[in-house]
């Protein structure tokens, strides 16, 4: 195709080590202040960082706001 320019073959995705993520605390002051704030009671708590008890609901993903 005229205009185009030549593309060299074997240029790939550039290969990068993956950045570890840092540990996080769910017990530090400032997540403790977070929960405070978002949850409403000890089990709404516990849901919101990953323990669940089994039989519960699942959450429900994408609510439309109308």
């Amino acid at each position: 195709m005229p205009g185009k320019g030549k593309r060299g073959k074997g240029q790939g995705k550039s290969r990068r080590k993956k950045q570890k993520k840092p540990e996080v605390d769910v017990l530090s002051p400032a997540a403790m202040l977070n929960l405070y704030y978002i949850a409403h009671n000890v089990a709404d708590c516990l849901q919101l960082r990953g323990f669940r008890w089994p039989g519960a609901p699942k959450a429900k993903k994408g609510k439309n706001k109308t």
